[in-house]
């Protein structure tokens, strides 16, 4: 068996209520501000929304733009910064080698629809017959096309060039997990040279809130810090994109490419979910990676949600890590599947300054290591999934 070789992550793009890129949400953490919810427009969920976005800048055809929902907008557009910040957009010679692993949910409901035919429903002679007539005539044909979770990666390949193989997982949290999981073994076992691999989210919506409110999962009332929302807690939801350009360290090099951190190790596993199972899965992750942590210079970015048991579980299982941590979602919601490539770029930027975000929660604890040069970066879903990854900084 030939030797694993180094990923490298090169490029990184983020799109969430903090802004666009690495460098607006590092210098939204320096300024120390509280993080920015939105607990008004969906009363009484609390979400995170983006701001004011230009689309235009990645997505220049307003045709694409229109077929396009947005958590596909989102998606497309924060696939390109990561392009971009990779040195590879606009090059159709690394482009046409480029993979890509998106991780992804279904699309967007018709909201005005959706509520016609319920009303109309309670009052129908033969509510199933009347349902049936609704949903031929009503629902857009190209509704059912634009809801495919592969749709993202085919949007990505038109307005990008992307054009390697592509894959699209499904799965929640753990679709996230797995897609980098998968992207990095591919290229560390060298049947990739370069990979794109992240995903999106729209929480920030009614049909999405309904869903997850069925589970009880929403946060609602008053916003608080993850690790402080209690037994009753839950997740504020966020809008947000996440894409990383994964490579080999000999392909980056040969091709002068800047590298953000080195991805080394990711783990997933999921289970029952019964009593100290997730300690357990999770424990059993560290156990893999341990020997390769240095503790005296590493920290943890937790991807915890705020919804319980799951996020008590992973803060007893972090304490005894004994590192530094600091969680994300906080800060930028919840975004499922997009969740734990985004925390993997906000991990790059917190290695390139050598230093922690503001503690903002309980659960935020420990000081600056004296040389912060690796992160563990954690990504346990609300229903299943618990997974981790090891990022390290490039002397």
């Amino acid at each position: 068996m030939t030797d694993r070789r180094e990923v490298w992550i090169t490029g990184v793009g983020l799109l969430t209520c903090l802004g666009e890129g690495l460098e607006a949400t590092w210098n939204f953490f320096e300024r120390g501000e509280p993080p920015p919810y939105d607990d008004k427009s969906f009363s009484p969920y609390i979400v995170h929304t983006l701001g004011p976005v230009n689309f235009d800048k990645q997505i220049p055809k307003k045709s694409d733009q229109r077929q396009m929902e947005m958590w596909q907008r989102v998606g497309v557009y924060a696939a390109g910064l990561a392009l971009g910040d990779a040195g590879i957009a606009g090059k159709p010679d690394l482009l046409d080698r480029t993979d890509m692993i998106v991780s992804a949910i279904g699309g967007e409901r018709d909201i005005p629809v959706d509520t016609a035919i319920l009303a109309g429903a309670r009052k129908a002679e033969r509510p199933g017959a009347f349902l049936n007539e609704r949903l031929m005539n009503d629902l857009r044909p190209t509704l059912f096309l634009a809801q495919l979770p592969n749709l993202l990666a085919g949007n990505i390949s038109l307005v990008h060039g992307v054009v390697g193989s592509s894959r699209t997982f499904l799965g929640e949290e753990s679709a996230g997990v797995d897609a980098v999981r998968v992207a990095q073994a591919r290229v560390a076992a060298g049947q990739s040279e370069v990979t794109l691999v992240g995903g999106a989210s729209h929480g920030a919506r009614w049909d999405h809130l309904l869903d997850f409110e069925l589970g009880g999962a929403p946060l609602k009332g008053k916003f608080a810090p993850v690790w402080d929302r209690g037994p009753e807690g839950g997740i504020a939801y966020a809008t947000l994109g996440a894409f990383l350009v994964l490579e080999s360290a000999d392909h980056a090099k040969a091709r002068g490419a800047r590298p953000r951190a080195r991805i080394s190790a990711v783990c997933s596993d999921r289970n029952r979910r019964q009593q100290g199972e997730i300690e357990a899965t999770l424990g059993c992750e560290w156990d893999a990676i341990a020997a390769q942590v240095n503790r005296a210079h590493a920290a943890v970015i937790s991807g915890a949600s705020g919804l319980e048991p799951a996020t008590a579980a992973e803060r007893g299982v972090l304490a005894k890590f004994g590192l530094p941590v600091r969680n994300t979602g906080t800060y930028i919601g919840h975004g499922i599947e997009a969740q734990f490539p985004a925390n993997l770029g906000i991990g790059c930027t917190v290695i390139e300054h050598g230093k922690l975000f503001v503690p903002l929660g309980s659960g935020d604890v420990g000081a600056n290591p004296s040389s912060l040069s690796q992160l563990i970066v954690t990504g346990v879903g609300s229903w299943r999934g618990e997974g981790l990854a090891l990022l390290e900084r490039i002397d």
